[in-house]
């Protein structure tokens, strides 16, 4: 039994009366109408979807990747690596290519995706920072952004633990000294790391185990991230903290935040300040994240007694830069990924990723989508489809007159609230909605973006179910409000365009059009009819299909009681052909009906 929980998951769209999901379509739609008779004559909608072209896609890769990632990617496409390629270049080229792969140093502008023309649908970043990419155009221009966020984890942990150690006990200062002739073993005394307290600024992958082997060093660690999961912090031996507490309480700290506009230049004149005197620094994150005069002034006041840097906010730096060449700095050229295991294993992420982008796979490590973890994503899948279909049926039962401007997508579950994340649900019944009436691509990135330029506002509301919480959810239901419907029983008995799915043995199934009853496996195209309810109108649409080779998959009738009306759903494999609906439209006792293609 349901119970009274449901509620708008969702704030609604901007409406644009001037953009409505009628007003670019692009789909041809044709009707028959069958010979006249006593009662009104039935009608036969078919819609058509624009074909897909398989072709073998281009991937061109910018910056050098390790072979097996280039192994992998050849098995795919047609792979172009050109390295060093000017903006200008880059603009030029990318109007060829599918998906585009780089590093940090291609910087992948609006003016890259406007030059694509539509065409990059995926940006692979070998590494885990993407600020080298703009993701407000990629959003806009439906181009998925993915990473690679695990393969060079160890290894950036390892060149910050390697630079701590190294700036403790001035290693790079006294091996300069000892190839230039000298013996100073006074003048680089270091510091001990046993005991000492080491801040983590930021504690996701790369942060977290730079905080495990520095617990294995004998260091005190805390660690700032306001995202952080108390519970893993615990399991490390971690103690979070706020920022202030960070810098005032530290003797070491260590950075791994991104670099976004609520990062840059966080360490600042005015948090140097905050520090505790003789605080050393180590950098293996994005050097932007730091404001290096501001550091060079902290270096020369003693408020930061050593610094310890793997990036800077230009790469390479200017020759004769002040903060390189401190004499208590130690430098090293980007080198947190250079490993060969990282470098390799980053080759073959990023290239699984691309090419799993391009198969159109739901992608766990896109950062300008829904992030949902991988095994979510497993569970998801069958919903995901459903989602999608269940918005492509729908929009296809509106009327060519009407504008779609609201639709509530209902689901029922027995899990509780936060146990149910829907944006990628969401995403797939707006891709649904929009695609079939539209010359626009639409994906989980540009969904929200196409929608809202589109007028379209969509509200979620969650009805919880008594039971068990095993499967993620039980139904979803789609309803298109203050539309005219090419299939008048699709309208239910509050007015709306209504359409109900399940997944039934992983397969996505329509149980419900308007307020008939049905069960019916969302494969291949459907054929729904409204008739009168008597013996035989299964075997005579079945004999029309089968004279014509059509193969029926599936076949369901839901009626309001027995010898009145009915409405049967019938999967089909192939496409009838026009001569076969007539014909199937002319039967006696059919009052209306039409064909979907899914």
């Amino acid at each position: 039994m349901a119970t009274s929980a449901s509620q708008t998951l969702r704030s609604p769209f901007l409406r644009n009366p001037a953009l409505s999901l009628s007003s670019k379509p692009s789909l041809s739609a044709f009707s028959v109408t069958p010979a006249s008779r006593r009662r009104a004559p039935p009608r036969l909608v078919v819609v058509l979807s624009a074909a897909n072209l398989d072709a073998k896609p281009t991937v061109l890769v910018s910056e050098k990747l390790g072979e097996p990632g280039i192994n992998l990617l050849k098995q795919f496409a047609n792979v172009d690596c050109s390295y060093n390629l000017s903006p200008e270049e880059l603009c030029t080229k990318i109007s060829l290519c599918d998906a585009l792969i780089v590093r940090s140093g291609t910087k992948v502008t609006r003016e890259v995706f406007e030059s694509s023309g539509g065409r990059l649908k995926v940006v692979g970043r070998a590494g885990v920072g993407i600020d080298n990419v703009d993701l407000a155009a990629a959003t806009e221009f439906g181009c998925l952004v993915v990473n690679a966020p695990t393969a060079n984890t160890v290894a950036a942990a390892e060149h910050g633990i390697a630079l701590l150690t190294a700036m403790a006990r001035n290693v790079a200062q006294a091996d300069a000294s000892v190839k230039a002739g000298k013996w100073e073993r006074n003048k680089y005394v270091g510091v001990s790391l046993v005991g000492k307290t080491l801040a983590v600024m930021g504690f996701g992958k790369v942060g977290s185990e730079v905080a495990r082997r520095a617990k294995g060093l004998g260091m005190h660690v805390i660690a700032h991230d306001p995202y952080a999961p108390a519970d893993r912090a615990r399991a490390i031996g971690v103690e979070l903290v706020s920022f202030d507490e960070a810098l005032a309480t530290s003797d070491f700290i260590s950075l791994h935040m991104p670099l976004t506009p609520a990062t840059a230049k966080v360490l600042n004149d005015d948090t140097f300040a905050k520090m505790k005197k003789g605080v050393r620094i180590v950098n293996v994150a994005r050097g932007g994240v730091i404001d290096e005069d501001a550091l060079v002034r902290a270096l020369d006041a003693g408020i930061v007694a050593q610094a310890a840097l793997d990036v800077f906010t230009v790469e390479p730096p200017p020759q004769g830069n002040k903060l390189v060449l401190h004499e208590r700095v130690t430098a090293t050229p980007h080198l947190g990924a250079s490993t060969m295991e990282a470098q390799e294993g980053v080759a073959v992420e990023i290239a699984e990723a691309v090419v799993g982008a391009l198969k159109g796979e739901l992608a766990a490590t896109a950062v300008n989508a829904p992030m949902v973890p991988a095994e979510v994503l497993t569970e998801l899948k069958p919903y995901v489809v459903l989602a999608e279909k269940l918005g492509r049926l729908a929009v296809q039962l509106v009327a060519g007159g009407s504008g779609v401007k609201t639709v509530k997508v209902s689901y029922a579950s027995a899990r509780a609230p936060d146990d149910l994340d829907t944006r990628l649900l969401r995403a797939m019944i707006t891709k649904g909605l929009i695609e079939p009436i539209s010359s626009v691509f639409v994906n989980l990135v540009n969904a929200d973006f196409t929608a809202k330029q589109r007028g379209l506002r969509i509200t979620e509301e969650r009805t919880i179910l008594d039971g068990s919480p095993e499967n993620p959810l039980d139904s979803i239901q789609v309803q298109i409000a203050n539309v005219e419907s090419k299939f008048a029983s699709a309208i239910s008995e509050s007015g709306e365009i209504k359409v109900e799915g399940r997944v039934k043995d992983g397969v996505p199934h329509l149980t419900k059009v308007g307020s008939f009853e049905v069960d019916v496996s969302l494969e291949g195209s459907i054929i729904l009819c409204r008739q009168v309810d008597q013996p035989g109108m299964i075997g005579q649409v079945g004999s029309i299909l089968g004279e014509e080779n059509v193969n029926v998959s599936f076949m369901s009738v839901g009626r309001i009681a027995p010898r009145k009306q009915a409405v049967m759903a019938i999967g089909v494999d192939d496409q009838p052909s026009k001569q076969s609906l007539k014909r199937i439209g002319d039967v006696q006792a059919i009052e209306e009906f039409v064909f979907l293609k899914l």
